[in-house]
């Protein structure tokens, strides 16, 4: 008796003793930015970020190491052995699309990146930032309450054409037609003409305003008055267009539009994710412009808390690597705190400032709210 009484107390002792060690041991996350070379201000904001998001999550079980990628793949690759066989197997980062490309030399390990895009990537990587999936869902949702239906998809021709067709085809987004236009301001506006038949209506403007001069009735003078007010005459065959583009090149397409008269009175301006770019409220006469973004209170609290406590102005990126920080240590948390490449391939939801991440089969994507830019305002639709 006295043997198992002994017997049952050194194995009680050794199961303690193994709770202890592993209360005690760390959950190791990569963190790899850009700490050196032109992008290191990125970098730092990140960690910053970060460091934020830790001190809100208080379990001293997570520790976050830090690489610095360079901003190169070559450098990417070898922080992120030095990391593995460190032990981690889950890196958050890189930011940069273009350091993704070695990293399937790591099979074991799963990256969480910054980048938006989804064509090409190791199936290691997962992209975490707002994609053109996310967006369109939304931008889908604005145009099935409003019933528009013959939208025209306005597409740069640029690299990142692909991510929107995909995005298109994934969401099955009732549209028209997709036009695809050139930067370029000459060729631009020739472009939109041609879509808008522009020249067509403006011919028939001019010709109607000769017939009615050829008759003779009552009101001839004000009604030829009131043809001469506008620009063109004729219907115009779609309801909405989606411009996939930003900044200086999304108010070149819109004023394009407004020149040829289509203005967003006749149809509706829809664009991706602005990031609440405070020049659009300026453009009076593009206005309303809808597009779909993340939580805009959550993200000016996050620009405030940011400012107080760095003295530095926050971004993007930093918004997203506070929710990546706890969207990583949620999954964790429900996987019992064991690390598997199966906690991004099954079926999960996590509430974040940005809003709502959708993770499954090691993609995620997003449920965004959408907005509308009037009234010097950005307003909230849904």
């Amino acid at each position: 008796m006295k043997t198992f009484i002994k017997l049952l107390f050194f194995t009680l002792s050794i199961f303690l003793l193994y709770q202890n060690v592993f209360a005690s041991e760390k959950i190791k996350i990569g963190l790899i930015v850009p700490l050196s070379g032109e992008n290191s201000l990125i970098g730092e904001k990140i960690i910053k970020s970060a460091r934020l998001a830790i001190n809100k999550i208080n379990d001293n079980r997570i520790e976050i190491i830090p690489k610095d990628t360079k901003s190169n793949p070559i450098d990417t690759l070898r922080v992120s052995k030095e990391l593995y066989k460190n032990g981690v197997r889950i890196i958050i980062g890189p930011v940069f699309n273009e350091s993704i490309k070695y990293l399937d030399d790591l099979r074991n390990v799963t990256f969480i990146s910054f980048t938006n895009k989804l064509i090409g990537n190791p199936k290691n990587v997962i992209s975490a930032g707002v994609n053109a999936i996310s967006q369109l869902q939304t931008i889908k949702k604005f145009s099935d309450i409003n019933n528009l239906s013959n939208s025209v998809f306005l597409i740069p021709r640029s690299q990142f054409k692909n991510e929107i067709e995909k995005a298109i085809n994934k969401t099955k987004i009732k549209h028209k037609k997709v036009f695809y236009y050139d930067r370029e301001p000459t060729k631009l506006t020739k472009q939109i003409e041609t879509l808008t038949n522009y020249q067509v209506r403006k011919n028939n403007l001019k010709n109607e305003i000769k017939r009615i001069e050829g008759l003779s009735f009552k009101d001839k003078d004000k009604k030829i008055q009131s043809l001469k007010k506008k620009d063109t005459l004729g219907r115009i065959n779609f309801d909405s267009v989606v411009i996939a583009d930003f900044d200086e090149n999304l108010k070149s397409v819109a004023t394009s539009l407004l020149y040829t008269d289509v203005s967003s009175k006749r149809i509706s301006y829809i664009t991706l994710n602005q990031w609440f770019d405070e020049s659009l409220l300026k453009e009076n006469s593009l206005h309303p412009i809808y597009f779909p973004s993340v939580n805009k209170i959550n993200y000016e609290i996050f620009m405030n808390e940011f400012k107080n406590t760095y003295g530095l102005d926050g971004d993007q990126l930093s918004f997203l690597s506070y929710d990546l920080i706890g969207l990583v240590y949620f999954l964790i948390y429900e996987n019992d705190f064991n690390i598997s490449k199966k906690i991004f391939y099954k079926k999960n939801k996590f509430m974040g400032k940005i809003g709502i991440f959708e993770i499954s089969k090691n993609t995620i994507t997003h449920q965004l709210n959408f907005y509308s830019i009037e009234d010097n305002k950005f307003k909230k639709i849904f």
